[in-house]
């Protein structure tokens, strides 16, 4: 088309992961043209926002759903191997630091204590086995474990008041946890882009992606500002548009995105009212889900920085909606419906009916009904403390995989064409916390004829980069030193 405007990489969606793939790709090659395009006014408003997400800066340091046991014994595999990405995270914001990409850390990490509670003396049995098995590595030097009421009172305050001294609890604790405000993040990282040049278009909606004879990739945008249409190319193009991803993916075309389908969940919150109560409890405490729940409805009681102040939420209640984002369209699920993934959807809502009754639940309950849910952590809320909250919208990912048709997963998933030209990525937790490794490994996939060249500088970025961290103590030492001078954490 004539009116067609060439750039080097487009990236769909101004949320944390376009943010950081942005930002990598301006320190590697500065010279190359980036553009964003993003629906809403500002960046981060959807999945990033901070009340649209945890915030825990997940390292496996508090989250039990990490951690299966099997056969008697706990895998902390998954656990060790988030904890490493989480800890690349930390060494590219450190970098940006020094750099005064990010001039105001505090502004989006805090440190905080994470800890895991349990209750019964099987999972009490599972904690001390999980703690014994994690403090074999350096990455969790510092965790301690206990069921002695007087230390948990210390510990976790406003959970133990009123608690009976029969009852068995027990808990973890690390105090090299953090909060993050992905939000913050998301929009300090997208000025700094902007200021270097990068055009940042917000209220541009991206309505079709096609491939052109020359082999790049043509995207009709929307410029809602000033009700025109757009048609821009690119070499390159990231999908990185939260629950809208899998709409966009389908737009390619490319076979990857055949036999891949989602499922909406919505998360609901409680959130505390009682500044009193809010400064008594300082950390954030996990969990084990209810039996038969899926892995991301695991409980937490949360301390988060919030525009720069104290808060103090309760979930998740998983909700329902068939929007795939919190400003999406009520047609959202139907219309991902594809002929190339009707069965695939079919087959996964055959093997999860446990998880549509659980959802059916979860709708079913009233206030009252959370508020006893969240006496399991706090013996004495009352219902006049807590306001209920809607957060953000996760799209679960169904896909064929060797397991079988239609399986549903909770994690985070890549997809990528077969010549790198094109990356989406779906799915949620652990999300916004490995941003930094998810976006080296699109990197290392879409750039194959780069990435020699660029290897120092991702080094330097990223120090552990190509290391297995957690047999390096030495190095794991000065990372976390470093982390600790540039971000205090």
């Amino acid at each position: 088309m004539s009116n067609q405007k060439q750039t080097d990489v487009i990236l769909i969606g101004a949320g944390i992961m376009s943010a950081t793939l942005g930002t990598m790709l301006k320190e590697l090659s500065p010279e190359w043209n980036i553009k964003v395009f993003e629906k809403l006014e500002k960046a981060g408003e959807e999945s990033s926002n901070e009340w649209n997400n945890a915030g825990t800066g997940h390292a496996a340091l508090c989250e039990l759903n990490y951690t299966p046991e099997k056969d008697g014994k706990v895998d902390v595999s998954k656990a060790i191997n988030i904890n490493v990405q989480f800890q690349e995270s930390l060494q590219f914001w450190s970098y940006l630091a020094k750099k005064e990409v990010l001039k105001n850390p505090s502004a989006f990490i805090r440190p905080l204590p994470h800890l895991s509670m349990v209750r019964g003396a099987d999972n009490i049995q599972f904690l001390k086995k999980r703690f014994e098995a994690l403090s074999e590595s350096p990455l969790f030097a510092g965790m301690e474990f206990s069921e002695d009421h007087e230390v948990l009172k210390e510990w976790m305050p406003v959970m133990m008041d009123n608690r009976p001294a029969n009852d068995a609890i027990a808990a973890t604790k690390i105090d090299s946890g953090t909060d993050v405000n992905f939000g913050q993040l998301t929009r300090d990282l997208m000025d700094d882009l902007s200021a270097k040049g990068v055009s940042v278009n917000y209220k541009h909606a991206v309505e079709d992606i096609k491939r052109t004879a020359d082999g790049r990739w043509e995207l009709k945008v929307k410029n809602e500002a000033e009700g025109k249409v757009e048609y821009h190319t690119a070499k390159f193009v990231f999908i990185g548009a939260g629950g809208g991803s899998l709409h966009m993916l389908q737009k390619t075309g490319i076979p990857e995105s055949k036999h891949v389908g989602g499922f909406p969940v919505s998360g609901i919150f409680l959130v505390c009212n009682n500044e009193e109560i809010v400064e008594q409890h300082h950390g954030k405490v996990y969990g084990k889900a209810a039996v038969g729940a899926p892995p991301m409805s695991v409980p937490h009681l949360d301390t988060r920085y919030i525009d720069g102040k104290k808060s103090l939420l309760f979930g998740p209640f998983a909700g329902f909606s068939p929007k795939f984002l919190k400003t999406g369209s009520n047609m959202d699920l139907v219309t991902s419906v594809k002929p190339s993934n009707l069965f695939t959807m079919l087959a996964c809502g055959a093997k999860e009916m446990g998880l549509t009754k659980y959802l059916v639940q979860q709708l079913m309950l009233n206030k009252d009904q959370r508020i006893e849910e969240l006496r399991d952590f706090i013996p004495t809320a009352q219902a006049k403390d807590w306001d209920i909250v809607v957060a953000g919208q996760r799209v679960q990912v169904i896909k064929d995989t060797p397991a079988g048709k239609g399986t549903l997963q909770f994690g985070t998933e890549v997809i990528t064409s077969q010549d790198g030209s094109v990356a989406a990525l779906l799915g949620a937790s652990p999300g916004a916390s490995t941003a930094v490794t998810v976006m080296l490994n699109i990197i290392n996939k879409c750039f194959p004829e780069q990435v020699p060249a660029w290897e120092d500088k991702i080094k330097e970025m990223v120090p552990s980069y190509g290391i297995a961290l957690g047999n390096e103590p030495e190095l794991l030492k000065a990372v976390k030193e470093d982390a600790k001078a540039t971000l205090n954490v």
